[in-house]
């Protein structure tokens, strides 16, 4: 009962404090005279009530400074009721410009102090502590969701994709909207032989002139397959230029840039997606040269994107938003191949620069659930998650390394044709005419690749088809023309135990189909990707591999097969055996013309393993890999993804490249002799006039805080964009901020005289604890700095004086520049 009471009391001094400062208020506003709280009632109130108390009449004095003037005899410097108004942050700081790049230390520093806020508030209430368990939750969240709508949307390209592919030749008359293969399902009428016709599907000639043989109908199933492929492409690159400029491409590039730490306002935006995701059925659907992987981990990117804006933790943080990016970019090459682990090890091998353990756990759910989502669509209609299922029935041989590696030698050589041609070709577009109209260049394409396609049966198909028919054992209930070998008719071993037999006619016409197929594609691809339409390049490359790969597997089993006597056939290929397996070849070759382009190693191996459910073959893909990689960096060390960063101009610094030069930060550090001192900021000397017109007359991201100009002994640094908006909210917040104000940086205000304006204190946006390097450090360590710890700048000092700055752009600037490069090749900040 006493506690009772005694609580009551202090509830009733509360009220009174209250209305005695409502009181207090209203008087101000009326007399407009300074007012004070001077009473503090609730010295010893339990604390859950101390701060309820606290907030409501701190709520209370602030409303009192901010309707006074704060200028009076007695108050000679303002210091008084100076009120710093950062304490509070304002709208937008902390946030970074378009085409900038963010400082990791920073958004670190930030993102652990709300943890620790969030940690201290838990332990006051249980509402607080549900809050940290939400906080704690919400990357989860994100990941599950991330996952949810990766797969679904990976689920609908991949039917979209097959219907609109198939509607180029015909359409399904029991449902339009079937495939051919799903028509031909449904239909009670379809044999075994002629499992490809079904009455339910009829050609465009069979439905427009009734007849399905002959010229007649050849050229009217020709000229609708390039109108259906020129309609579709048109639609495509038309939706990419109005709506989203930002959907064309991989993607993959520019993921990297971000990941990196680099601002591309939009690039991941809703209208993306949206336009992406449609497009992208669209041009796959044209039977252009690309595939629709790479741009699949742009659109899961942007599911990350849009899920981490609806929690603050990521929304206000960019750092921690570039965590879920990674983790998205895993999804995306999880429902791109159906390849979860692997999409895991591409997002650390190839995209993303911050990987800590939490991200890659969070990477293996989000992929886990995406991969889940994908299966449970059944988009291949196979009740299967892998893309390319294959089943060999023969072991591979160690005498079958040799070709492995020739075959790896090729795909670091076709990389290298590769990355060299489509550079040169998209930097010609840049900085040509023909950039001018990207229209017309994708109908130039897109109508030659139709015109040369369409008369070979393994071009005019779909690039994943093709692939899927390469990788494919011969066996006994197979009809394609790879498998027309000449058949013993006194063999009786079981169905999966084939011996190897002598090629048929089928299979000479094959091989000589496909070499004309593998020099198109190798030349169309060149100048496909890079377009302004979505273009993934994971697919051509692996066809282009696949390709050169069956026919290198079916030239060694026919050598095997006539010559078996020899040494090297003699230890493991007998007569009337299976020895040499032509898909395990194709898939060999795929791996390698992959690994030539992209340079991945570890995450392509296990991709391809989960690819095609080959688990037995990671030796022979590894030999492959590791080769190409080793052909094509014999060349240059830049992959695709590398080398279109470069041509673009992004500020990207590659973790593989070394620098070995011996300069110092000296060498590199701006002001350089003959130039401009550096423009800086004082710590207590500056009115609101001089910054705003140093803002005005310069373009720099920040200022170095000094003591004076005179000493130059460095304090801290403040951000341009914090500035500009700092003084734009003080004057609209806080009375008295007029453009003679002085600008203060210190925790204490400055000595000023009785008739001066009001000061400004911004000390809450300085940076104490900017990096700093000596003069004398070496530029390979400097790199080092910028590379691990994602510098924005470093400053240059000499014991505690300022020298200079060096930015991330002028570490680039200087690596092109020993590089024998232009170094105004970097075009961002």
């Amino acid at each position: 009962m006493p506690y009772v009471f005694s609580l009551l009391l202090q509830l009733h001094i509360f009220s009174m404090e209250i209305i005695q400062c409502i009181i207090q208020r209203l008087h101000s506003i009326i007399e407009e005279t300074p007012l004070y709280v001077v009473t503090n009632p609730y010295k010893n109130v339990p604390q859950y009530l101390k701060v309820m108390f606290q907030t409501t009449s701190s709520l209370c004095r602030d409303a009192s400074v901010l309707g006074t003037n704060m200028v009076n005899a007695g108050d000679m410097n303002g210091s008084g009721n100076l009120m710093d108004f950062l304490d509070e942050p304002f709208p937008d700081v902390g946030t970074y410009e378009d085409f900038h790049t963010i400082d990791w230390l920073r958004e670190k520093s930030r993102d652990t102090d709300r943890h620790r806020k969030i940690t201290s508030k838990s332990k006051e209430s249980i509402w607080e502590f549900i809050k940290s368990l939400l906080d704690a939750w919400s990357g989860w969240v994100v990941m599950l969701l991330i996952g949810l709508l990766a797969g679904t949307l990976a689920g609908v390209i991949d039917l979209a994709v097959d219907w609109m592919t198939d509607l180029k030749e015909g359409v399904c008359l029991s449902a339009f909207w079937y495939s051919h293969e799903q028509c031909c399902w449904t239909s009670n009428e379809t044999t075994f032989d002629d499992r490809d016709k079904c009455p339910k599907w009829q050609k465009w000639s069979e439905l427009l002139v009734n007849q399905s043989e002959g010229a007649s109908a050849y050229i009217l199933n020709y000229f609708l397959y390039i109108m259906w492929a020129l309609s579709f492409a048109f639609l495509a690159v038309s939706l990419v230029r109005v709506f989203a400029p930002y959907a064309c491409g991989s993607g993959i590039p520019e993921i990297k840039t971000i990941l990196s730490g680099f601002i591309i306002r939009g690039y991941l935006g809703k209208w993306t997606l949206l336009i992406k995701t449609v497009t992208l059925v669209l041009v796959v659907s044209s039977g252009l040269s690309l595939g629709k992987e790479g741009p699949l981990v742009h659109v899961a990117c942007c599911c990350g994107n849009f899920f981490s804006s609806l929690f603050s933790k990521y929304s206000k943080n960019e750092g921690k938003r570039r965590e879920v990016l990674s983790a998205a970019a895993a999804a995306g090459v999880s429902v791109a191949f159906g390849a979860p682990i692997g999409g895991v090890l591409f997002s650390l091998e190839e995209v993303s620069y911050y990987f800590p353990l939490k991200t890659l756990w969070r990477s293996f759910f989000a992929a886990l659930v995406a991969a889940f989502t994908l299966r449970s669509i059944n988009p291949f209609g196979n009740s299967r998650l892998v893309l390319f299922y294959v089943e060999y029935h023969t072991p591979w041989y160690m005498a079958e390394l040799f070709p492995f590696i020739l075959l790896g030698v090729f795909g670091g050589l076709w990389g290298t044709l590769f990355i060299r041609c489509n550079i040169a070709w998209c930097r010609r577009r840049k900085t040509t005419r023909l950039g001018k109209y990207p229209v017309l260049e994708v109908i130039v394409v897109t109508a030659i690749t139709a015109i040369i396609a369409y008369p070979n049966p393994y071009t005019r198909r779909s690039t994943s088809e093709l692939i899927s028919e390469l990788f494919n054992d011969c066996g006994a209930l197979e009809s394609s023309q790879l498998c027309d070998y000449i058949n013993d008719p006194n063999m009786t071993r079981p169905v999966d135990d084939i011996p190897d037999r002598p090629a048929g006619f089928g299979v000479y016409t094959a091989m000589w189909q496909l070499a004309l197929a593998l020099i198109f594609k190798i030349i169309i691809t060149i100048f496909t990707f890079g377009m302004k339409i979505p273009s993934g390049l994971f697919i051509p490359s692996m066809a282009v591999g696949a390709m050169a790969g069956r026919m290198v597997g079916i030239g060694v089993e026919q050598l095997a097969y006539h010559h078996h006597d020899w040494i090297i056939f003699r230890n493991w290929c007998r007569p009337g055996a299976d020895c040499v397996t032509p898909g395990l070849y194709a898939m060999v070759g795929a791996a390698a013309c992959l690994g030539g382009v992209t340079r991945m190693t570890v995450s392509l191996v296990v991709i391809m393993f989960e690819l095609t459910g080959g688990l037995e073959y990671i030796v022979p893909l590894m030999a492959a890999a590791v080769t190409s990689k080793w052909v094509a960096d014999a060349f240059g060390k830049e992959g695709i993804y590398e080398a279109h960063i470069h041509l673009n101009g992004y500020p990207f610094l590659d973790a593989k490249d070394e620098f070995t030069h011996r300069t110092l930060a000296t060498d590199v550090m701006r002001p350089r002799r003959g130039e401009p001192p550096l423009s800086v900021l004082t710590q207590d000397s500056m009115t609101v006039e001089d910054v705003e017109t140093l803002i005005k007359e310069t373009d720099y991201n920040g200022f170095p805080v000094v003591v004076s100009k005179d000493s130059e002994r460095l304090i801290g640094f403040a951000q341009r964009r914090e500035l500009i908006l700092a003084i734009k909210n003080a004057r609209q917040r806080q009375d008295g901020v007029v453009s003679n104000s002085i600008m203060y940086f210190t925790e204490d205000p400055p000595e000023l005289p009785a008739n001066s304006p009001h000061p400004l204190k911004l000390r809450r946006i300085l940076n104490l604890s900017p990096f700093t390097v000596t003069d004398h450090t070496p530029m390979e360590t400097v790199v080092d700095i910028f590379r691990k710890l994602g510098l924005r700048q470093c400053l240059v000092t000499r014991s505690g004086r300022l020298l200079g700055i060096i930015t991330k752009k002028d570490v680039l600037r200087h690596m092109a520049q020993m590089a024998n490069q232009d170094p105004e090749s970097i075009m961002f900040n």
